[in-house]
């Protein structure tokens, strides 16, 4: 069979990039696929194009590269669509974090929950909804394949309002098996888990033994008792009350909760993210120009969305552990429209999602308090509507004043306006 032609939007970005190639370059079967890198920097889109051939020199795959800004000359005929876009991502982050503060809103990151997620979605889906658009007219059997936050809002947006096929991509499920681990005192690949529930708020189900199959979960418990106090402490707090161990860490499971900032008030760490970027960028020139070669780069990255490529274009069967899908009965506990993250098998028949019925009534209360808010800011991005993303933050439950609501809700709307607009 004829390798795909795989478009990737937001190729720009060097952490995803760069992990984005690793696996793309280090899967045999895509050998002579044709690549389109898309993104509307041209000097953060040549950088990639110009690593993109190094990758391609280094590996021999012999894949068909191309780039350019403008998107619809990309996605004619395309099988696949990458994305990880995000718009002014740290700058307007920023605002998202501060101004609910400002407003007497303790909260954790501002990014997947809260007054944060919905402003995220505010801008976002607005151009994803146009991407998918395009995909509906120039290719409309391609899947749109979602790395960008926050994805439980991307995702059931889509779904909602396209008939294109997505499904979203997420390493939480990893750094849940990490914290684990850890308790367990295990190196990291020996351990299996199972979980499911919403994005960056997985509830894990399942401990086992990776060669096994031992179930695990009682030795963690122990384990977990007396273990260094410090480490996870919101999440523990929460494993505790609920009896399973939920993910992916205590800020990003702390957005979703009117308490969550108990897990801490400091927010993303931009200036590390910054200072990383200027490390990622000084490596790829490193690489482009020769002086270093791809090092650990020519494995791949741990994501799954070349994976799930090469099962659905090739008809093979790849074990997912956690994709992020609209519901439609995968728990049944929540209602169908809206986004959740299970584990999922791909095929060349599509993507099948794992039912997750064992889930406590507990977490089930509290995934339920992200219903409305999910469901409302997609609308409102949808339409650009004031008025319904107000009526999404007085859902919300990181949202403890009407006042308050109004005034994030207006100085948001201001700053985001350039990209809010009505779509559907």
């Amino acid at each position: 069979m004829k390798a795909p032609k795989i478009v990737f939007i937001g190729a720009g970005s060097m952490s995803f990039g760069t992990a984005t190639f690793r696996d793309i370059f280090s899967s045999k079967l895509l050998a002579g696929a044709e690549l389109w890198l898309v993104d509307i920097d041209p000097e953060n889109l040549s950088r990639m194009f110009a690593l993109a051939k190094k990758f391609n020199e280094l590996t021999g795959m012999g894949i068909d590269i191309h780039a350019t800004e403008e998107r619809r000359e990309a996605l004619g005929g395309a099988n696949f669509i990458i994305s990880s876009l995000a718009i002014e991502r740290c700058e307007l982050w920023k605002h998202d974090f501060n101004v609910p503060k400002k407003h007497g809103i303790r909260h954790c990151l501002g990014e997947n929950g809260g007054a944060g997620a919905l402003y995220f979605t505010m801008r976002t889906l607005p151009l994803v909804l146009k991407i998918c658009a395009d995909i509906e007219e120039l290719c409309p059997d391609a899947w749109f394949l979602n790395f960008s936050n926050p994805e439980s809002r991307l995702v059931l947006g889509v779904n909602k309002f396209t008939n294109v096929k997505c499904v979203g991509f997420c390493h939480g499920i990893y750094m849940g098996r990490y914290d684990v681990a850890t308790i367990l005192g295990r190196d990291e690949k020996s351990v299996e888990v199972c979980a499911g529930g919403m994005n960056h708020f997985q509830w894990i189900t399942d401990i086992r033994d990776a060669q096994t199959g031992e179930d695990l979960y009682p030795a963690f418990r122990e384990a977990e008792k007396s273990f260094d106090p410090t480490f996870r402490p919101f999440t523990r707090k929460m494993y505790r009350a609920f009896g399973l161990w939920p993910t992916c860490s205590d800020d990003h499971l702390g957005e979703y909760m009117a308490y969550g900032y108990e897990a801490g008030e400091h927010g993303y760490n931009f200036e590390g993210d910054a200072a990383d970027r200027v490390r990622q960028k000084a490596r790829i020139d490193a690489v482009i120009s020769g002086e270093q070669g791809l090092g650990d780069w020519v494995n791949p990255s741990g994501e799954h969305a070349v994976d799930a490529i090469v099962a659905l274009h090739f008809n093979l069967r790849r074990n997912l552990p956690a994709c992020i899908v609209y519901n439609n009965g995968a728990i049944p506990q929540l209602p169908d429209d809206v986004a959740v993250e299970v584990p999922v098998v791909v095929d060349g028949a599509g993507v099948h999602r794992t039912v997750v019925d064992n889930l406590p009534a507990g977490a089930i209360g509290l995934m339920n308090q992200q219903v409305s808010p999910q469901r409302l800011s997609v609308l409102a991005a949808a339409k650009g509507s004031k008025e319904i993303a107000l009526q999404a933050l007085l859902c919300d439950p990181t949202i403890n004043s009407t006042s308050a609501a109004v005034a994030i809700n207006d100085e948001l709307f201001e700053i985001n306006k350039a990209y809010i607009e009505a779509v559907r």
